[in-house]
């Protein structure tokens, strides 16, 4: 770079703006396209990456129904293919923030998926209902990727 913000390439861009138009409609046919079909998957609620565009389409699509009030509120771009997306929305009664970290390959497809999230309580409730909602299905998916820990 030469002195100016960085910026994501062209097709990350479109691969980005994608992500937003399922996270408004929470509809999985436009995000199933987006992700390569080897993304890693890193949850704030295991230990273990979660591999697999099937895996990661399972949670994200289930996340996006849990959350109320979801909202992006500021995009930082590391470099052309990485951008950090900073967030805000209720689960119940707790209030969470959090960070998406994404990683993009040649393709603009997403590659890498890692979520942060504060406070804890707001993260104890999402990973209880998450463990409800699709605990079992996603511990089966796991183990046959060969990740379950």
């Amino acid at each position: 770079m030469s002195g100016g913000k960085p910026r994501l390439a062209l097709l990350p861009q479109r691969t980005l703006e994608a992500w937003h138009r399922f996270v408004a409609s929470a509809d999985a046919a436009i995000l199933a396209p987006l992700l390569a079909e080897d993304i890693v998957f890193r949850s704030p609620i295991v230990l273990s990456p979660i591999p697999g565009r099937a895996a990661t389409l399972l949670v994200l699509t289930t996340v996006v129904q849990i959350f109320e009030n979801f909202r992006y509120y500021r995009t930082f771009v590391a470099d052309t293919q990485n951008v950090a997306l900073e967030f805000a929305a209720d689960i119940g009664r707790w209030q969470l923030k959090g960070i998406d970290l994404v990683k993009f390959n040649e393709l603009g497809e997403m590659s890498e998926f890692e979520i942060m999230i504060r406070p804890i309580k707001g993260l104890q409730a999402l990973a209880e209902e998450i463990g409800n909602r699709i605990g079992p299905q996603l511990t089966q998916m796991k183990a046959a990727a060969g990740g379950a820990r």
